[in-house]
């Protein structure tokens, strides 16, 4: 049978086929009653993770963390989440963190903000907006992306960087096992099951970010390429404060303490951290994470 409603003969079919065929499909009588009882409903979207608009007062963050990290406002665990909540923190911008994760986020990622004053009925900011709504409420101006070095720079973080922090978060037996789990995995599900699951989705969505670029995963090919960050960014940075010569932190700034201050955090519970001495080779470089920690 053909899309058009003729068999592959072209005869179309007869009416007593037609007929049969909808016997067979009709839903008896007695079943359909009950059926009737229960009439399908569709329910509307799940509503956004806040309290009431008249009990937030302020700003709302929301991140991955955990309970405690969130009531002491600590850095977030997540590279992307500490980029964005350093960088409010640098331009002078309150807010309060919230735990979250994946599933909670109207865009499917962290991180999101839901403003004090409302916008467009509410609506949240995903973290692509969150660099035009600060500087619109501060009115801070980002002369570190002016430059012209910027997107050449910033590519060091989004894939040699970011390539080596996958590996050795999601790829490394006993990183993933005493870290991943701990951060990831655990607080979302008690089931053991459903965290099997999980930590499967997690190593392989981690395996095949890294399968993009590559036929196979060459660790030692991961480590250099980060070696390789580090010094650019380490001579990038020279005796200055800031990168590009900043007065204040910028967002290059938030964008390389989130992976610098992470890799140096012995609260992360590192069993195995090639990173972390590669990047303890760079004096300026930790100093630079040490300098930015003091904002939290």
């Amino acid at each position: 049978m053909t899309p058009e409603g003729r068999d592959t003969s072209g005869q179309a079919p007869s009416n007593i086929s037609i007929s049969r065929a909808r016997d067979y499909f009709t839903v008896p009588a007695p079943i359909k009653r009950i059926f009737d009882q229960f009439p399908l409903v569709t329910y509307p979207p799940n509503d956004l993770p806040q309290r009431s608009s008249s009990s937030r007062s302020g700003n709302r963050l929301f991140v991955f963390t955990d309970a405690a990290g969130a009531r002491h406002e600590k850095p977030s665990f997540n590279p992307q989440c500490l980029k964005w909540q350093a960088y409010l923190k640098f331009v002078g911008i309150d807010f309060e963190i919230v735990s979250s994760n994946n599933h909670a986020s109207p865009s499917g990622a962290l991180p999101f903000l839901l403003p004090a004053l409302p916008i467009s009925n509410n609506a949240p900011i995903p973290s692509s907006k969150l660099q035009k709504w600060a500087i619109e409420q501060v009115h801070c101006e980002e002369e570190q992306q002016l430059d012209l070095r910027f997107e050449v720079y910033a590519s060091l973080l989004d894939h040699r960087l970011r390539n080596a922090w996958l590996y050795t978060l999601y790829l490394n037996r006993e990183n993933f096992s005493y870290v991943a789990r701990r951060l990831y995995v655990n607080p979302s599900t008690s089931n053991p099951l459903v965290r099997a699951a999980l930590a499967t989705q997690l190593q392989q969505a981690a395996r095949d970010e890294l399968l993009k670029s590559c036929q196979f995963i060459d660790v030692s090919a991961l480590e250099a390429e980060a070696d390789d960050a580090f010094e650019a960014l380490s001579t990038l940075l020279g005796s200055n404060e800031h990168f590009f010569g900043r007065s204040t932190p910028g967002l290059f700034d938030a964008s390389v303490f989130a992976y610098t201050h992470l890799i140096l955090d012995e609260g992360m519970g590192w069993k195995w951290n090639r990173l972390a001495e590669l990047l303890q080779k760079h004096t300026n470089l930790v100093q630079h994470r040490e300098r930015l920690l003091k904002f939290f």
